[in-house]
Formats: C-alpha cells, structure tokens, sequence
C-alpha cells in the first residue's frame, strides 16, 4: 500500500509501539489519528501536532468515543495497537477478575468491534488495510502471562479467519488485513522485565515496511526465529516460551 495521502487510525497511539506507528507513518506522508487514554500522554501527542480522540478502550464506552471522534471522515487504515496485559500465577494467588475482565475487553472485544463498526467506511475506500497487532506470544504462549497470550490467540485466529474473507468479498474496495507479532519490546507494559528488548522505533519501521509491502503476517524481530521453529514443531516452540 502506497502511505502517503492515507487516514489512519492507530489505537493506544500515544506511547509505545503506537506512537513510533504514528511518527513513522506521518513521515510517509500519511494522516494519523490517534486513541489514548492518559491525559499526559494525551497532551504530549497533540503537542506534536496529532489529533487525538480520548478513549478507554476497556469497556463499550471507549468504542463509542471512537467512532464520536471520528465522525463522518474517511479512514483508509485501521491499526488496532492497543493492548495491556498482567501476570498471574495460581501457585502464588488467584487473579484479580476485574483486571482480566479489562484485558479481554481491551485485547479482544475493542478492536473487534472497531472493525465491524467501521467495515463500511472501510468499504467504501478504492482500498484499505487493516492491522491487528497481536504478538509472538500468539504462537506459543508463556506461562506468566496467560490471559494476555490468550487474548493475542484469539485476535491471530480472528485476523486469520478475516483476512480469508476479506479476500473472497465481492462487494465494496480492497481491504487487505495484516497481522505483527513483536516479540519483547521496550514500552511502559515491559517496564518491569529486565530481559533483552526490542526498541519500538525498530518494532514500529518493521510493521510499516510490512504495510507498504502489503504483506499477510509480519513477524518482528526475534518473532521471526520463533516462527520458523514453529512452522517446525509447534510442540518444541510451546515448550521453549512456557520456560521463557
């Protein structure tokens, strides 16, 4: 996909992977719109010169911020980048439900909507992409962080089966569906790990190479050696990230 002169709507834009998404797509030549939460992250990205729409995506409200926010534009580019996760382990306590229940909606239900509610504008566009930004813990998952990872398989099944229809349609524009799947990458979420992380500057420039490529599936960084081992044995790669 040619970038320049596109609209695009990043979810959790304003740090991490999303606002490297948003820096690098503007430099393409790109319109960038932008979800956030936080207030000082909020200002921080407007200072910047993006626009903003103020959403709490963990819950149905946060969807219909979005598309209030939107109103009737044109949106070329749908980038469902938020994501939070949290780690529990019941040999050490019971999880908190209400956390969980904020994951799922934010992991799951938000973007998924986001892409019914916003099919038809898609639609309507000579072309259009969506990216559902999941991660290498789709592939196998580790044994910390069990909601997030299956949070992240239910959206890869979900892209995977999505794309496969977007391919068949027959009515309205092209709309090419692609997923990334970062490994580790340096973000407030990861704050708390000390293991080896991927900038998200370099995260962000692989998933947009992917993009202008109009590739299926991007897998970024170490994801890559992680993949090949799992095209080989899904057992072995499972085995390895449950003893990440």
């Amino acid at each position: 996909m040619k970038l320049a002169g596109k609209t695009a709507l990043i979810t959790g834009g304003t740090d991490g992977i999303g606002l490297r998404l948003a820096r690098q797509l503007r430099a393409k030549g790109a319109h960038v719109i932008l979800t956030g939460r936080t207030p000082g992250r909020i200002s921080a990205a407007q200072g910047e010169g993006f626009e903003v729409i103020t959403a709490e995506l963990t819950g149905p409200d946060g969807v219909d911020a979005v598309l209030a926010g939107l109103g009737a534009r044109q949106l070329d580019i749908l980038i469902n980048n938020a994501g939070m996760g949290t780690t529990h382990d019941f040999r050490e306590a019971l999880p908190d439900p209400a956390a969980d229940e904020r994951i799922l909606w934010l992991n799951i239900h938000a973007p998924i909507r986001l892409i019914v509610l916003l099919m038809p504008m898609l639609r309507a566009r000579p072309e259009a992409m969506i990216v559902n930004v999941t991660s290498g813990l789709a592939l196998a998952p580790s044994t910390a962080a069990a909601i997030y990872c299956a949070t992240k398989a239910a959206m890869r099944s979900y892209t995977q089966s999505l794309r496969a229809q977007m391919k068949g349609q027959t009515k309205g524009g092209r709309i090419h569906v692609l997923e990334a799947l970062p490994p580790v990458v340096d973000t407030a979420m990861t704050a708390h790990m000390t293991k080896a992380k991927m900038t998200p500057e370099a995260c962000a420039a692989q998933i947009i190479a992917g993009m202008e490529r109009n590739e299926s599936q991007v897998n970024v960084g170490m994801v890559k050696l992680l993949a090949a081992v799992h095209a080989v044995s899904p057992a072995i790669a499972r085995r390895f990230m449950l003893n990440f």
